[in-house]
């Protein structure tokens, strides 16, 4: 073979691989800058060898002239300088990829790495380069500035393989890789230096290049690997999100529920008009307030999918009577007809999350409520039915202020309030329509919107339900529950809040209950220890020192102890009374507290 055709096919080789790593997408990412040297060093090297053994072949068939000599020494000592340049890319590659500091200091790095090419390159072109033929025109050379770059170039790749195998534990696809790639490189290196007359420096190379790009500088693998870890990201960020305000909403139930109970027991005192308005308004401002953590927290658990659809039977028009009595009490005193129109026919008894669906219907009347000053809302129902399918058709009209049509893409942005200046006055936190569509697509839904600006609105959901057979009913029916004393019943309640103590006193006060208070967990141990017996013992959960479900468990390990003990705790998030329950607390109170839910749990442990 022709003594340049191997520079040459290596050549080109090499160029076809630069040209598809630089021109395929990728993440653009510091270590990329490590190859992207080896590359182009590499197109380099396969270039200078070209050149000299091209015009080996030409001026060195008859024997080597002084001149020649001179010419093929300077540009194989430039090649040398880039086989050093090639190796220490490949040892900083490492580095970077294994030591952390590295990784902070690639920009001292990258001049360290220049100060190293100026000072080997410098030794290189002053050592001696001794040209000798190997015959038929083949040209190679010896002499210190090849030792030195072999010497150079073996000790950076055995450094590398060094710190690789060191590495091995982090299970790192790259490390595999260069496990493979250094000890066929360093083989290779031996064999050219023990037979210069076979060259096969650019083989190496390209082979370098090529093992590389195929193992762990793929820019499809990498992207895919990118878009991986930024997932990863991208969920535990959303998971210390949910987390957050998990443990915000905790923070802020707490105290209002000391506010709600308080202004509870206010409303049943003698008070003048105008204090039982005051109390009226902050009971008013509380649900607000309420409203908004629920909400925050809603959107964060869809953020997160963590937000899950619960499919029971249900009685279609208890959730539109509930429906209508919510949307006229916040009507309040507004000079508002409200208008009701339910297809008479629709199925009693469906199957689906009458939940999500109530909450989705009462977004929309809310909002209607909200940005309609007089005239009217209309909230209609129709259905379609196919088999034992309906299609329910729900739809909010009003004469409120309506929306301009520019504004309408944006209704479901999350935090967006349109018309800002026009509605400062209007609460809320412009989440309620982003749940709303998220709901409806989670049921599999579809929402419409036709608004004309200053006219008036109409937001039209279309949502499947199941039809319950006759023979398929087993709905139970939430019973309002009637509120009676109990006299001689004794009650504990353990919360490190006192104000919360004195909220579940006063209201248990209804009652005629006895109530003993205590503000730990080590507290009511004591208690039951010292032969005190509760009918019922309601306690909250996330206390210092020991939690309410620690306290439980202790609990259980005493003997005989067989009394109810009710979680009450403002960690109210959906799937917290399961995850109680099955803590092996026998029900749940969410603070703030409601009168409904206190009543049904006192009644079912103590009458």
């Amino acid at each position: 073979m022709i003594e340049y055709e191997i520079p040459l096919v290596c050549l080109i080789f090499t160029l076809l691989i630069t040209i598809i790593f630089f021109i395929k997408r990728k993440v653009e990412i510091e270590e990329n800058n490590y190859y992207k040297n080896i590359l182009v060093f590499t197109l380099l090297t396969n270039a200078s060898n070209l050149i000299a053994h091209t015009l080996a072949t030409i001026y060195a068939k008859d024997g080597i002239s002084p001149t020649f000599a001179l010419v093929f020494s300077i540009i194989n000592k430039i090649g040398s300088l880039f086989i050093v340049i090639i190796t220490i890319n490949i040892l900083s590659y490492v580095l970077y990829i294994s030591f952390e500091k590295y990784r902070k200091k690639y920009k001292k790095m990258q001049i360290l790495n220049g100060i190293l090419y100026f000072i080997i390159g410098s030794a290189i072109m002053l050592l001696d380069f001794d040209v000798y033929k190997v015959g038929g025109g083949l040209t190679s050379g010896h002499g210190p500035s090849v030792y030195l770059t072999f010497g150079i170039a073996i000790g950076t790749l055995l450094v590398s393989f060094i710190i690789a195998l060191f590495n091995y534990k982090k299970y790192d696809k790259r490390y595999f890789a260069i496990y493979i790639i250094i000890p066929i490189i360093i083989l290779l290196g031996f064999f050219v230096m023990l037979r210069p007359e076979f060259n096969i420096y650019d083989l190496i190379l390209s082979l370098l290049c090529y093992l590389m790009y195929f193992t762990i500088e793929n820019p499809d693998a990498q992207m895919v690997e990118q878009i991986n870890i930024a997932r990863e990201q991208a969920e535990q960020a959303n998971n210390a999100k949910t987390d957050f305000l998990s443990n915000m909403s905790h923070e802020i139930r707490t105290p209002l529920n000391a506010i709600v109970g308080f202004s509870h027991s206010l409303e049943k005192e003698e008070l003048p008009n105008s204090a039982r308005e005051d109390v009226k308004y902050i009971l008013s401002a509380s649900d607000n307030l309420l409203d908004i953590v629920n909400s925050i927290l809603d959107i964060s658990k869809i953020e997160a999918n963590k937000l899950e659809i619960v499919n029971t039977q249900y009685d279609i028009n208890e959730v539109l009577d509930d429906l209508v009595a919510l949307t006229k009490a916040r009507l309040g005193e507004k000079p508002i007809e409200f208008k009701t129109s339910f297809d008479a026919s629709l199925p009693k008894v469906l199957y689906g999350d009458y939940v999500r669906l109530k909450q989705i219907c009462l977004n929309l009347l809310t909002n209607s409520v909200k940005y309609t000053k007089e005239g009217f809302i209309e909230f209609k129902v129709d259905y379609i039915k196919k088999g034992d399918v309906v299609r329910l058709i729900l739809s909010v009209e009003d004469s409120g202020i309506g929306i301009k049509k520019e504004n309408i893409d944006k209704l479901f942005s999350k935090f967006e309030r349109l018309d800002l200046e026009k509605n400062i006055s209007i609460e809320g936190t412009g989440l309620g329509l982003a749940i709303t569509k998220k709901l409806v697509e989670l049921m599999g839904g579809s929402i419409v919107v036709q608004s004309e600006y200053g006219i008036g609105s109409k937001f039209t959901v279309a949502i499947d339900q199941r039809v319950v057979k006759a023979d398929e009913i087993q709905i139970h029916k939430d019973v309002i529950e009637e509120v009676h004393t109990y006299e001689g019943k004794k009650i504990l309640v353990v919360d490190d809040n006192k104000l919360n103590l004195k909220v579940a006193e006063k209201l248990l006060s209804e009652y005629k209950v006895t109530v003993q208070l205590v503000n730990s967990g080590d507290e009511s141990i004591e208690k039951i220890k010292d032969g005190e017996i509760y009918d019922l013992i309601l306690m909250d959960d996330m206390m210092p020192h020991k939690s309410g479900t620690q306290t439980l468990k202790e609990l259980k390990t005493l003997p005989d102890f067989n009394m109810k003990v009710v979680a009450l705790t403002a960690n109210a998030i959906t799937g917290m009374k399961e995850k109680y329950l099955s803590e092996g607390f026998d029900d749940y109170l969410a603070k703030p507290i409601e009168k409904q839910e206190l009543t049904r749990v006192l009644n079912k442990f103590l009458k």
